[in-house]
């Protein structure tokens, strides 16, 4: 089987968990507190006023059939629009999903290259004094929660230090263009990157540095020994073969880094999706909920995609049949 031909299999077969995921999420939200037409009217009015704003919104009919015309009007690529601003749902995330691109795959590609060098070295260096270092610097970076880190990333590098803005994605006033308004970006980005990145690389260089040490121990590396290969060239060699079950937990920390950014922007008041996230659920926006679910599990299906066609250029014993 061809990888498009691949490809599209595994698309069609996640329409039916995309429809369950929508259908969940939609009993589950009306089932927390919180009416939205109190939200959005306030608590001042009259029974008939919040029942005209929930008329309005269709919020008055039965729930299997709102959830019926939501799934109509999701599969002709209407999200519907937001309670709370009356702009369209697929509008407002697309005018914050390119933040959280930027800070979630900063992150991703920090942890993923810099977590796998480290796995490797640290298996090159096993049982030294700075293997134990890198271990107790890697247990204690699985430990500390997202928003824990972001607090004290936040008072030592920019309260104390003054090195790095704390908050937002630019200055007040920020350079019109060019490599002003770039750095200023980038200096911005320094401390949520680094708080959103320090769990998933200390679990990605502990897991590379336990697979290679495995590696190290198969048949195939005393051969390579006895061959004559260089230390490096034996490293390289288990390395690869040890980038497998990495590469799956690779693949499924991407999706986690998506959901640790809404406590990292929340801290750094990032302007993306975690911050639209955090706000629609307070003010009780089904619909800016149920959008953000549904792009959260396309970018699940898509990357699960990747990571298994990435398999293939690893391990060519793999095919797709």
């Amino acid at each position: 089987m061809s990888l498009l031909a691949f490809s599209v299999r595994r698309i069609l077969a996640a329409i039916p968990m995309l429809l369950a995921v929508a259908t969940l999420t939609f009993f589950l939200i009306r089932l927390a507190p919180g009416d939205p037409a109190y939200l959005l009217a306030g608590e001042g009015g009259t029974p008939e006023y919040y029942a005209q704003i929930r008329q309005k919104f269709g919020l008055d009919r039965p729930v299997p059939e709102q959830l019926m015309r939501y799934l109509w009007s999701v599969a002709r690529g209407d999200l519907g629009r937001s309670l709370q601003q009356g702009q369209p749902v697929l509008t407002l995330i697309m005018q914050r999903l390119p933040a959280t691109l930027l800070l979630a795959g900063s992150a991703f590609l920090l942890s993923a290259s810099v977590g796998v060098l480290l796995g490797v070295w640290a298996a090159s260096q096993a049982h030294t004094i700075a293997d134990r270092a890198l271990l107790g610097a890697t247990a204690l970076g699985s430990a500390l929660p997202v928003f824990w880190m972001g607090l004290l990333l936040a008072l030592l590098f920019s309260l104390r230090l003054q090195w790095f803005p704390v908050q937002g994605m630019t200055s007040a006033r920020p350079p019109a263009s060019g490599w002003g308004a770039t750095m200023d970006v980038l200096a911005h980005l320094v401390l949520p990157v680094m708080a959103l990145s320090a769990q998933p690389l200390a679990s990605f260089s502990r897991l590379t540095r336990v697979k290679v040490l495995e590696a190290l121990t198969e048949p195939y590396i005393r051969t390579a020994q006895a061959k004559g290969l260089s230390g490096s060239r034996v490293m390289l060699h288990a390395a690869r073969n040890a980038l497998l079950p990495v590469i799956t937990v690779i693949g499924g920390y991407a999706n986690v880094l998506v959901t640790g950014a809404v406590l990292t922007e929340t801290v750094f008041a990032w302007p993306g999706l975690g911050r639209l996230a955090l706000d629609a659920t307070l003010t009780r926006d089904y619909p800016m909920i149920m959008g953000l679910v549904i792009v959260a599990s396309i970018g699940t299906v898509g990357t699960n995609l990747i990571t298994d066609l990435l398999y293939a250029s690893v391990d060519p014993r793999i095919t797709y049949g």
